[in-house]
């Protein structure tokens, strides 16, 4: 088993959904991300994802969006996405780090060197949520034969026979989206949700994750009563945002950080 199917199982132990934060790299500064990602685990994130800034991510709302386009005018590269991941796994051996990203990046930099660098940086695997299954085979033969997880997205408008065939080439765990629509906090998770978790876990015997919208510790408990982890990115880098210095920032997402992961014991 890999440092990601343990940390899972083990949330599951404890019979609790496992947390999920992220942060993209390069926000608010590139050397200050780690320092972010690094407060997302003091708060008691399982599992992070680092996600690869886009200059058209047209998944992400208006908040990621924001933050993508701040580390791309302070310059984040590649290189800077790996690096941050390196410093992170080297600080946290036992915290899986995962990258989120676009394929087109991953695609001009080379499947196969992305998944070998990224591996030589501690990583965990890559969530692809653009990566249509039937076009993936060249990463996910790379990444295979490196141990990172292939993890992709399921919608609630996926039919069942979508949903099999999108869970059959994944590993790690299965990312599904709460609601319709691009990332951000919403007042509610959507009621779709459950029905979603129900029907890809009639699929696969893989973990199944849900993120898009939950930015409370009422919500990530609502969550976690049917889910294995519980997904949390626009509330966290809001807070950056929000903050008035770089150091405010990193308490708010320690604090927030701190406030799901008692959420997610609530199920």
């Amino acid at each position: 088993m890999t440092l990601l199917d343990t940390t899972l199982a083990a949330a599951k132990a404890e019979n609790r959904a496992a947390l999920i934060g992220y942060l993209p790299a390069g926000f608010p500064t590139i050397a200050g991300a780690t320092d972010a990602v690094q407060a997302l685990i003091d708060g008691g994130c399982d599992v992070v994802e680092i996600g690869l800034p886009h200059s058209d991510p047209v998944l992400d709302g208006p908040v990621i969006q924001t933050a993508d386009d701040i580390a791309l005018r302070n310059g984040i590269r590649i290189t800077d996405v790996l690096e941050t991941v390196r410093q992170v796994t080297a600080a946290n051996p036992a915290v899986p780090v995962l990258v989120m990203t676009y394929w087109n990046p991953v695609d001009r930099y080379g499947a196969a060197r992305f998944a070998a660098d990224l591996a030589a940086a501690g990583g965990a695997g890559c969530i692809l949520p653009d990566l249509p299954v039937e076009e993936s085979t060249a990463w996910t033969e790379a990444a295979a034969e490196l141990g990172l997880a292939t993890v992709f997205v399921v919608a609630p408008s996926s039919r069942d026979e979508r949903l099999a065939t999108i869970t059959a080439h994944g590993t790690g765990f299965v990312y599904a989206a709460a609601v319709m629509g691009v990332t951000g906090s919403r007042a509610q998770v959507g009621e779709l949700a459950e029905d979603l978790v129900k029907r890809t876990r009639a699929t696969t015997e893989l973990p199944v994750c849900v993120g898009l919208g939950v930015s409370t510790a009422a919500q990530a408990a609502e969550v976690s009563a049917f889910a294995d982890g519980v997904i949390v990115g626009s509330a966290f880098v809001q807070r950056i945002l929000d903050a008035a210095s770089a150091e405010a920032g990193y308490t708010a997402v320690r604090e927030l950080a701190a406030e799901l992961a008692q959420g997610v014991r609530k199920r």
